[in-house]
């Protein structure tokens, strides 16, 4: 089991030292890696009065690229994720070079979580169609992949042309993880067919839960692939109960076969819950009492 931590950035903003700080207070705790949400635009709620619970302009996110890049030269052994980058909204080469640029710069430490997103604001503040993004998506994927893996690509799909042409660096391994987020049923088809492990956010520890692994593990094995290359990753809080009740939390998903646990206090949504602080020294102490918690669970 690999556990990490969410920058809570909503909560604590962004500013050199702070996200300095925790990241190297979360490598010195042993966390196995630091995990960073995305949205490049948010709306202006004064314009949506219905606009509801999701994130708007007052919310913070730095560009996960851009503080990674950053914090591979503040840390040197935990690694990064994206939970997740929204896709499609973006262009396919240069989020490729982008994502081969920082796994190159932090020693290979960068694991690619990805997901198409809700917002359709953004798709069109960043001239994409938010429509099609779920097809287009897998589309991206082979043209990531192929430009990491060789020095030049001649590739002719409904949405990409590459004519004999490609990035220079080229990822460590000239390979990058990517796991999936999202929890629709073309989503887990998409990840046995294309994802070395998914971000799984809708469910609680439990039956369904485990329903829903074994449905992904199935599809797996119909794509021809080994279950077992394909990791599962949760979040968790300390929101909630106490170090016992995250020690049983934490064996329940660790007997359904997940792989990556991660502490994520100022996430709300399904059935999770944040914590009631929101300053630096609320999220460090939560991040230090859960690690204490399970360590010996690892």
């Amino acid at each position: 089991m690999k556990l990490g931590i969410t920058l809570p950035l909503i909560d604590i903003k962004g500013d050199p030292a702070t996200v300095r700080d925790f990241a190297q207070a979360a490598e010195g705790l042993g966390y196995h890696h630091l995990a960073a949400p995305d949205h490049v635009l948010g709306v202006n709620v004064a314009s949506r009065p219905d606009w509801g619970a999701r994130n708007t302009s007052k919310d913070f996110f730095h560009d996960p690229f851009v503080m990674f890049g950053f914090l591979s030269a503040c840390t040197s052994s935990i690694e990064f994720s994206t939970q997740v980058m929204i896709l499609p909204q973006r262009q396919t080469a240069l989020v490729a070079k982008q994502a081969a640029s920082l796994d190159v710069l932090s020693g290979g430490r960068f694991r690619f979580g990805i997901g198409i997103g809700w917002n359709p604001v953004e798709y069109v503040g960043l001239n994409e169609s938010f429509k099609n993004r779920g097809k287009r998506s897998e589309e991206q994927v082979q043209v990531m992949r192929a430009l990491w893996a060789e020095p030049h690509v001649t590739f002719k799909g409904q949405w990409h042309t590459i004519d004999d042409a490609g990035i220079n660096p080229l990822p460590t391994g000239r390979r990058i993880p990517l796991w999936f987020g999202g929890h629709e049923d073309a989503t887990l088809r998409r990840i046995a067919k294309f994802g070395d492990g998914w971000i799984m956010l809708a469910h609680p520890a439990g039956p369904v839960a485990n329903a829903e692994f074994a449905k992904l593990r199935g599809y797996v094995k119909d794509a021809g692939r080994d279950p077992r290359a394909v990791g599962l990753e949760v979040w968790v809080s300390t929101g909630e109960g106490g170090p016992e009740d995250w020690r049983k939390q934490f064996q329940a998903w660790k007997d359904a076969g997940v792989t990556h646990v991660t502490v994520n206090s100022c996430y709300s949504r399904g059935p999770h819950k944040r914590i009631a602080g929101k300053t630096v020294s609320d999220h460090m102490a939560a991040m230090k009492q859960y690690h204490a918690a399970v360590a010996d669970l690892l």
